[in-house]
């Protein structure tokens, strides 16, 4: 008895939901609102389109400030449509701060470049530069092409903490592209962390970091944690202190992505 009951429930809502499936209508299932806005993309890939903010063109370093002294305009060398690091400077890094957004940004190491491992045309993209210095979440940049080091510190890592998925690499003397998507960690009452940054990068189109979630800014020494909270953040480029020949930079723009509300 039990056993049918149990059945005639079973085909009572299998029967209900067949006949909700047969009386609905196509346009139950329509989302008309909000209307995404309209963007004009670049004419090429890598150009930038309509929303972006563009933070290096190749005229000038307006968007840009040293690291060290925010009231100091940024004076890396500026030549031919490129920029390219001046080493006794330091680092610099946008006068905006950013929390989640879409990254475009090119990069050259020089032709005639020297050196080995780290050594090797080294810099680093910080996706969010929190303070002085190196502090902050880096992407690191450095010759991946035939040059061997320790693969959590190649182009295409996060730096110390994920390995990239493919090498990439093309030949000294070539421009390289990455294309980020950054998440900024969210932090809740009393600076507690609620959920980690992520980081997603193509390098020259291909995919080496899938959403990875990061523990922490960059430490050069030891583990990666979250310390401290920290809001939108500058984005900064690194003058690393190797002796090889300085790296370039070209054609960089961002578009600004909706930030999580903090719990």
């Amino acid at each position: 008895m039990k056993t049918r009951l149990i059945f005639t429930a079973l085909l009572a809502g299998s029967l209900g939901a067949v006949h909700a499936q047969q009386t609905a209508k196509p346009e139950d299932t329509e989302v008309y609102e909000p209307v995404p806005k309209v963007v004009t993309p670049g004419k090429t890939v890598g150009d930038a389109p309509s929303d972006a903010l563009v933070l290096f063109d190749g005229k000038n370093l307006d968007q840009w400030v040293l690291t060290s002294d925010h009231k100091a305009p940024a004076s890396w060398t500026v030549a031919g449509g490129i920029m390219t690091v001046k080493k006794d400077v330091g680092n610099i890094e946008t006068k905006r701060s950013f929390g989640n957004y879409q990254l475009h940004l090119e990069w050259r190491i020089p032709a005639n470049i020297t050196g080995t491992g780290q050594a090797r045309g080294n810099s680093g993209v910080f996706l969010a530069s929190t303070g002085s210095g190196d502090l902050g979440y880096e992407l690191q940049i450095v010759d991946a092409y035939q040059n061997k080091t320790y693969v959590n510190g190649m182009a295409g890592s996060l730096y110390k903490q994920a390995i990239p998925l493919a090498n990439p690499a093309r030949k000294p003397g070539e421009w390289q592209t990455y294309d980020v998507v950054w998440t900024a960690p969210v932090f809740g009452a009393g600076g507690a962390l609620v959920t980690p940054a992520y980081a997603t990068v193509f390098f020259n189109g291909v995919l080496v970091q899938d959403h990875t979630a990061l523990t922490g800014p960059t430490q050069y020494i030891g583990k990666a944690s979250y310390q401290a909270a920290h809001g939108p953040s500058p984005i900064k480029l690194q003058a690393h202190g190797d002796k090889s020949e300085p790296l370039s930079f070209r054609n960089i723009w961002i578009r600004e992505l909706p930030m999580a509300a903090a719990k």
